[in-house]
């Protein structure tokens, strides 16, 4: 295939990432290809390279086409591979820097935006020349990310690196309304003891505020106090606001806290008649909890007064917050278990149940190397080995998966306890709006071995004021659905319409399996 006719493509297929670039399938006499297949996450990564080693001549990437970008300027520009071309495909090395080389290291006629035909010369040049001071000006200048956006990290790229080089400051701001990044708004609520939405705008804002960094600000205070989302309200997005996940149709899931996955038949048995009881669409998730869908906003806090009156509590299914802690069944019944995985994932999850952060966290439990609770693959996981834990951070699931990574190895429950609050505090303070875990240790200076020595061997001098800190937010947790439960000003915001008690009629329902979905729309 000519590279003068370029065939390569990004594309989201039935909600899984796809890519190809250059020739996805080559002949043995031409070059050699690497593979990386994950069946467990569906991920297939496959480059083709010369057999010198020297050229990429193509690829596919399926399952996570993050660094398709990259991949396709390297091989459209031909440059030269690193000596060991596997990295290409393996995601971010231990030391936490990236396998790539900068953005800027491409040559001024890389076409960066294929959409609008932008090329890293017209990016860089503009900033260069004055007519453009930032990313909004490049925007606005190029129209490069305004088609469908797979460019952007690489045009934000490609302009920090620019400012920097001309001696100018780069900083990543909140909003129009903020001229700060979230690490100081976090440090200036706290040093300052603000309380809510307008204390903040006055101190550090401008402005009226909006739907970015209202929820931002709400998520702070939450960090910080424990405050529960049914403070200030009004600044919550819909999920928040509502205590609920909103589904496609305008109707709410509803998701009761089960720690560990470990439930009891009475419990169970009223679950079942409170989908029985609001014809609710019931579903067990990947967390090990039931998922009631289906609930309409008048409904929600009937339903949570059943829950709450059998023992149950929000099991923040809806907010940027500690979600799950899964767990197999361990020592207690397996006969390969080490460890009693099952209580240890309770009392992790009873620890940091409400916990608010930048992103959702979820944890992960495994009585053996066997993982059943997938713990590797969550944002922080304990998996039991001879002679304790083994204590596994920063991995997550979803469009970009990332195996955790090793932060403490045979530690007992206490230490385990002690470094994850010193963790958590740590991203918590530092890390960037809608960050999970495992970016923001690619974004930490040093990776790992950074982690390692701030949360073990304390070399910010911090460890106390973390969990002291942490343990503040423990004392302080209070169920959210049960404020609303025992509050009729609370309860006022849970109607359809201002002006009255109605329903919503348009809400339809059709019949699947002996249970109920959503109407098309179509």
């Amino acid at each position: 295939m000519s590279k003068d006719i370029d065939m390569s493509t990004k594309l989201k297929l039935i909600g899984v990432d796809v890519a190809s670039f250059g020739e996805p399938f080559m002949p043995v006499e031409k070059g050699h290809s690497i593979i990386f297949e994950n069946k467990t996450k569906s991920l297939y990564k496959r480059i083709n390279v010369s057999h010198d080693g020297k050229d990429l001549l193509g690829g596919i990437l399926v399952g996570d086409a993050t660094d398709y970008n990259m991949l396709h300027q390297i091989y459209l520009n031909g440059m030269t591979l690193p000596d060991n071309a596997e990295e290409l495909i393996l995601g971010t090395r231990e030391d936490g820097k990236s396998n790539f080389g900068s953005a800027i290291d491409l040559p001024d006629t890389a076409q960066i935006c294929s959409c609008e035909s932008v090329t890293k010369g017209a990016v860089c040049g503009a900033i260069q020349d004055g007519s453009c001071n930032d990313l909004n000006d490049i925007v606005n200048c190029t129209k490069a990310t305004t088609g469908c956006g797979g460019c952007k990290p690489m045009v934000v790229e490609l302009v920090n690196e620019t400012l920097k080089s001309l001696g100018k400051e780069v900083k990543e701001t909140i909003c129009e309304h903020f001229e700060l990044n979230r690490q100081e708004l976090y440090g200036i609520i706290k040093v300052k003891k603000l309380t809510t939405f307008d204390e903040v705008l006055d101190t550090c804002g401008q402005g009226t505020g909006c739907e970015t960094c209202k929820p931002l600000v709400a998520s702070i205070f939450a960090s910080i106090y424990n405050d529960t989302a049914n403070k200030e309200d009004v600044i919550q997005d819909t999920n928040d606001r509502f205590l609920a996940n909103i589904q496609r149709n305008g109707t709410y899931s509803v998701v009761p806290r089960i720690p560990g996955g470990e439930i009891t038949p009475e419990k169970l048995i009223v679950i079942g008649e409170v989908g029985k009881k609001y014809n609710l669409y019931t579903k067990i998730t990947g967390g090990q909890r039931i998922d009631l869908f289906g609930a309409q906003l008048n409904d929600l806090p009937a339903i949570w007064k059943e829950l709450i009156e059998a023992g149950f509590e929000s099991g923040h299914a809806y907010g940027k917050s500690l979600r799950t802690v899964k767990s197999c069944v361990g020592s207690t019944w397996c006969r390969y278990g080490m460890d009693e995985s099952v209580s240890f994932a309770i009392a992790l999850e009873e620890r940091y149940k409400g916990l608010r952060s930048p992103h959702k966290i979820k944890g992960g439990v495994s009585g053996c190397i066997r993982e059943c609770a997938e713990a590797r693959g969550k944002d922080f996981g304990v998996i039991a080995v001879e002679g304790g834990w083994n204590l596994y951070v920063c991995g997550n699931g979803g469009a970009t998966p990332k195996h955790a990574q090793l932060l403490a190895e045979q530690i007992d429950n206490e230490t385990c306890i002690k470094y994850l609050d010193r963790f958590l505090m740590y991203y918590i303070r530092t890390a960037a709006p809608l960050m999970r875990t495992a970016a923001w240790l690619e974004k930490l200076d040093g990776g790992i071995e950074q982690l390692k020595n701030i949360v073990i061997e304390d070399s910010l001098n911090l460890a106390e004021e973390l969990e002291t800190e942490m343990q503040s937010l423990v004392d302080a947790y209070e169920c959210e659905w049960k404020q609303v439960v025992e509050s009729e000003a609370l309860q006022s915001r849970f109607k359809h319409f201002l002006n009255t008690d109605d329903r919503d009629d348009n809400i339809l329902f059709v019949p699947m399996r002996d249970q109920l979905k959503p109407q098309s729309w179509n």
